[in-house]
């Protein structure tokens, strides 16, 4: 079940930063601002994996 997490919350940021690129690209504050929302959620979801890993060690 982690592994599954970890690799949604790397993929959330993936998405995020790809979407933040083009919604500069094409000057699309929207897009840019989805793009960077889309990032934090990764980075929440990996911060909770993290710290559900040092309480298991």
């Amino acid at each position: 079940m982690a592994g599954n997490q970890k690799s949604k919350a790397k993929m959330e940021q993936a998405k995020g930063k790809a979407k933040e690129a083009v919604g500069r690209a094409v000057g699309n504050e929207r897009m840019t601002a989805e793009g960077r929302a889309a990032q934090s959620k990764g980075d929440a979801r990996q911060a909770k994996e993290k710290g559900k890993d040092a309480f298991r060690h």
